[in-house]
């Protein structure tokens, strides 16, 4: 398993070929030498059925929303304790609404009552449940759509795909479950380790849920040092379900995706800078690029080789991986860009 001429790799590949179609042969028969290696580690048996289960539970739902990749998807964050007639559930159910009848996106939620129903109800069947399976919660609500349900025994399996399907949070009033997605969402996206996507802070203006967090994010965590002033401009805090619909379809009104190209970062946008506009770019971002400048550049050789939103203008720079308040501020700035 360590040579590509050794017996067993020629076994490894045969059972590959005689399985069926498929693609990515090379990363399948890494991940069977990896799982052969782990048989012959002697793994605990415990160990091998997290590793077994974790495998099933990232297979199926990856297949599940693979039929819906061309979808852009929101996730909706808040307490499983909200009852339907608070107004943060009304608030939850229509930005739901917006986002899926309005905005053509749909709807990812924790399949659970409170928040997560009313993004469920208001989505009218353009949902997932990404359901957790706990022993003191009944199974998933009601308007989850059966084909779109998918379930879970670990935490770290179902954050992750979350985070690899969604492209915007949203962040409704709840207790530790919520504030642990809504950290993971910032730190993901702070530390470079997700893509950058909008993060919105929802609640209705009674409630002022938000107010005492984000008065903790700057008088202690932002005078403390514990983050950048940058850092703020990560997530926006909103009372309107319209005006965070409109943030997070804003934010994608040019700008599409991101990719790190040998060591550069590669933005793609349905309209890149003209000359003059690019002079700008480069002055006023000047402080996060590490080395020359920022420039407008055709796909990649790894992008070609991937297929990889080829229709797409790009600019290309050496970004410092650390200011990422600051890249958001750059997005910010391609979104403004005028059409035609």
């Amino acid at each position: 398993m360590t040579s590509p001429d050794t017996p067993l790799d020629d076994q490894i590949r045969a059972l590959i070929s005689a399985s069926g179609s498929g693609s990515n042969e090379d990363l399948v028969e890494e991940m069977i030498v990896t799982i052969l290696k782990f048989y012959r580690d002697d793994a605990d048996r415990g160990d091998a059925k997290l590793v077994n289960t974790a495998l099933k539970e990232l297979r199926y739902p990856m297949r599940v929303f693979a039929a819906y990749k061309d979808r852009h998807k929101v996730s909706i964050f808040g307490s499983a304790r909200t009852p339907p007639d608070d107004p943060n559930y009304l608030l939850a159910a229509e930005f739901a609404r917006l986002m899926t009848e309005k905005r053509n996106w749909m709807v990812i939620t924790g399949a659970g009552p409170g928040i997560m129903q009313a993004g469920n109800e208001g989505a009218q069947g353009d949902s997932f449940g990404v359901n957790i399976r706990l022993p003191f919660e009944a199974a998933a609500n009601e308007h989850v759509p059966q084909n779109k349900l998918l379930n879970f025994k670990y935490f770290f399996t179902r954050k992750l795909m979350f985070v690899k399907e969604s492209h915007a949070f949203a962040l409704f009033p709840g207790g530790f479950g919520t504030m642990d997605e809504a950290y993971e969402a910032l730190t993901l996206i702070q530390t470079g380790k997700s893509m950058m996507v909008p993060v919105i802070l929802l609640d209705t203006k009674e409630t002022g849920y938000w107010d005492l967090w984000l008065e903790f994010a700057q008088e202690t965590l932002l005078k403390q040092g514990m983050i950048s002033a940058d850092d703020l401009h990560l997530f926006d805090r909103c009372h309107d379900a319209t005006q965070a619909a409109d943030i997070i379809c804003d934010f994608y009104s040019n700008y599409q995706s991101q990719r790190f190209v040998d060591g550069d970062i590669v933005l793609r946008m349905n309209r890149g800078p003209d000359d003059a506009t690019l002079a700008h770019l480069n002055a006023t971002f000047s402080d996060i690029v590490v080395k020359g400048t920022i420039d407008r550049i055709e796909p990649t050789p790894a992008e070609i080789s991937d297929d990889d939103r080829l229709d797409l203008d790009r600019i290309r720079f050496t970004f410092n991986r650390r200011s990422l308040g600051r890249l958001r501020n750059l997005i910010d700035a391609l979104n403004e860009l005028p059409a035609g």
